[in-house]
This record gives C-alpha cells, structure tokens and sequence, in this order.
C-alpha cells in the first residue's frame, strides 16, 4: 500500500521523513505533549530522527498507515501531526494526534482528524477506531465527542502506568 497525503480546506497531512526532525523534536517536548502523552525519551536531533524512523515510518511500512505530519497548506510550515497507531494491547488501530500549543484552539486538530477518519473508512477499509486520552485531558476528550467517538472504559496498556481512557468509534454512528 502506498501511503498519501490527506488535504483539506487548511491542511495537508503527509507522512514523515527524516527531514522532519526539528520539529519532531520540538513538538515532543512540548509540555503539553509531556503532560498528556508523554516523555518518549527524545532529546536531540539525532533522537528525533530515531523516533521517526521506528515509530511513524515503521508503522508505515508495517501497517500501512501511521502518524502523519500535519502542515499549513499555505506555508508548508508544520504544525502537529496526526494519524492512526495500531498498538499490540488494543484491538483495533487508535487516532492520535498533537499540536504545537500556538495552533490550537484554531480547529486544526478537528480538521486534521476528521480527515484521518474518513480516509480510515474510505482507503483503509476500517469500522472501528479507538482513541486513547488522559483522563483531565479535556480538550481532547471534547474534540473525541465533536467526532463523534464515545467513552468505552478506562484502561492500563502498560503495567505501572497510569489509566487512560478509551474512546471508540463506529463507523454511521
């Protein structure tokens, strides 16, 4: 399968490339994305480029799909990035997605993830997505409910982590 890009009125969303690493760099430490995703270890450059690799192109290769890049169309100037992970302890692939804290509150993150569900349904073939949030993550958790996902449980996907909440989507609902 070959991946593309998604556009919409605002956006474009391609996948990552290596070239990407100053800013996966900088949206990794962003407090916001410590807070409520986490600290995934990246520190330099050389990190970022690593994260990229494994996590985002791997999954590409591997499932077909992944987080994607997320840029203005105007300016080609990224902004966040969104997409669809496939996690070994869920049953079905979850949205994820974050933006630099100067973007938000643009409805960037609305756009940008309903383009992802529809390409799910329309490219992907899928019916079912989850999504995982921290629980007093509630910006996330309003834009989950204007997508029209709904709370299933509270979950641990890795021992002596906290509880997230799962979100789940149906596909015509």
């Amino acid at each position: 399968m070959t991946l593309h890009t998604l556009d919409t009125p605002r956006l474009r969303l391609r996948p990552f490339t290596p070239a990407d690493a100053p800013f996966a760099l900088r949206l990794l430490n962003e407090p916001s994305f410590l807070q409520h995703i986490g600290d995934k270890g990246v520190r330099t450059e050389a990190d970022a480029i690593a994260y990229l690799q494994n996590g985002p192109m791997a999954s590409y290769a591997r499932h077909g799909h992944g987080l994607m890049a997320v840029e203005l169309k105007a300016t080609g100037e990224p902004i966040g990035m969104c997409g669809l992970l496939k996690r070994d302890n869920l049953d079905h692939p979850d949205l994820g997605y974050a933006f630099l804290p100067e973007f938000g509150s643009k409805g960037y993150a609305l756009e940008a993830a309903a383009a992802t569900l529809e390409d799910a349904v329309a490219a992907l073939g899928y019916s079912t997505l989850l999504a995982i949030v921290s629980p007093g993550n509630t910006a996330s958790i309003n834009l989950l409910g204007k997508l029209g996902f709904s709370f299933e449980k509270l979950a641990t996907l890795h021992p002596g982590e906290p509880a997230v909440a799962v979100y789940a989507w149906e596909k015509g609902t």
